[in-house]
């Protein structure tokens, strides 16, 4: 279950550009970093500039974004996620504009720590092997 916050200093972005990041990070999640589309949850957060502060100071007259990843540890190797982090970098600037900070954090979370609707990722993993496959057509 990957969840994907993007903070963004302009609480005005207009609601196209918004819906397109969602759709495109949630097309890198399943492409770059194989998690299925129907699990990603991405959150737009929408900040003035002024609460947003590099080198001590509040952002002022420009946008810039941060992209935070929770997934699971252990389910992407390390040139999956240098290769999503540039892929995200490269969208959020293509979406946005020129970005003075664009970050993106993956932080990867043990499968027994969190999961959703009441079930963890360990248990979803483990209910999936229990699965069994479909046969083949007649």
């Amino acid at each position: 279950m990957p969840y994907f916050r993007i903070t963004i200093t302009d609480p005005d972005l207009p609601i196209d550009i918004q819906r397109t990041l969602a759709e495109d990070l949630t097309r890198l999640a399943v492409s770059v970093l194989h998690k299925s589309s129907a699990r990603t949850i991405v959150h737009i957060n929408l900040v003035p500039a002024s609460s947003y502060y590099i080198d001590g100071r509040p952002l002022t007259g420009i946008r810039d974004a941060h992209v935070e990843a929770s997934i699971t540890v252990g389910t992407n190797s390390a040139a999956e996620k240098a290769a999503f982090i540039a892929q995200v970098g490269d969208l959020l600037s293509d979406s946005l504009g020129p970005l003075p900070r664009c970050g993106v954090a993956l932080h990867e979370l043990h499968p027994e720590s969190y999961g959703y609707n009441g079930v963890t990722q360990f248990d979803h993993y483990r209910q999936a092997e229990d699965v069994p496959a479909v046969p083949a057509a007649f």
